[in-house]
């Protein structure tokens, strides 16, 4: 797989700084259409347990605002399967959830937990949405991945952000080799977490790769720049390292 790598981006942290406060300042919504306006491929939007960023009745209002696809995060629970079946995003990616957790902090377990994701993919599936999960790259877990019929992975690239010198290497090997082995086996892989202008490239250079998936430091970079020059610096520096 090579060509174009798509840009997703996640707007959760626009929510944050909204809920700070209360209101509806600042709208994640507009945040979508800048997205949008300015070559985004895609909005993430992570609706967590305890709602601490992006609310229910953000989904809609960006599903009616824009015609970018709507990668709808989730745990893998009865209730975000009842809200993803009525919301009907693009796609849905099953993340794991600790309520304690300040961010997703790691791969989600598709080898032990098959029995609890199994009938949550199938449903999603059934109802014509694309299934994701957000995986480490490491064979058992994509093997899981593609037992449970999932078209799509997303691996954490959180290990690989933070390292430093051989163990980058490591890392983007082991990124890479896993990418590879998914395209092989009919699987899409993407990437995110921890992404940055400064580590990006290597990542985004992995030709199979389809979609990086970016959201807290683009959302950061935004408090300086503004977003719609934050998203097209990252956009550039993708298409320079494909």
């Amino acid at each position: 797989m090579t060509g174009r790598l798509r840009l997703g981006v996640n707007i959760d942290h626009v929510a944050t700084i909204r809920n700070a406060r209360g209101g509806d300042h600042p709208d994640p919504v507009r945040a979508a259409e800048i997205v949008a306006a300015v070559g985004g491929d895609g909005i993430t939007a992570h609706l967590r347990e305890d709602r601490r960023h992006i609310r229910d009745d953000d989904l809609r209002r960006i599903q009616d605002a824009t015609n970018l696809p709507l990668n709808l995060e989730m745990a893998a629970t009865d209730e975000m399967l009842a809200i993803a079946l009525r919301h009907k995003p693009y796609a849905a990616c099953i993340v794991p959830e600790n309520r304690e957790e300040r961010t997703t902090e790691g791969g989600l377990d598709a080898a032990g937990l098959h029995n609890r994701l199994a009938p949550l993919v199938s449903r999603l599936v059934d109802a014509g949405i694309r299934v994701s999960l957000f995986i480490e790259a490491d064979p058992r877990q994509l093997e899981a991945a593609m037992r449970l019929g999932a078209q799509v992975v997303e691996f954490h690239t959180g290990e690989y952000a933070h390292a430093i010198g051989e163990k980058r290497a490591a890392e983007l090997k082991r990124i890479s080799d896993m990418a590879a082995l998914a395209v092989k086996n009919g699987v899409e892989p993407h990437a995110g977490h921890g992404l940055t202008y400064d580590n990006v490239q290597p990542i985004a250079a992995i030709p199979q790769l389809a979609e990086l998936n970016i959201g807290h430091y683009l959302i950061g970079e935004a408090v300086f720049t503004g977003l719609e020059t934050a998203v097209r610096r990252m956009r550039d520096l993708m298409d320079e390292a494909r």
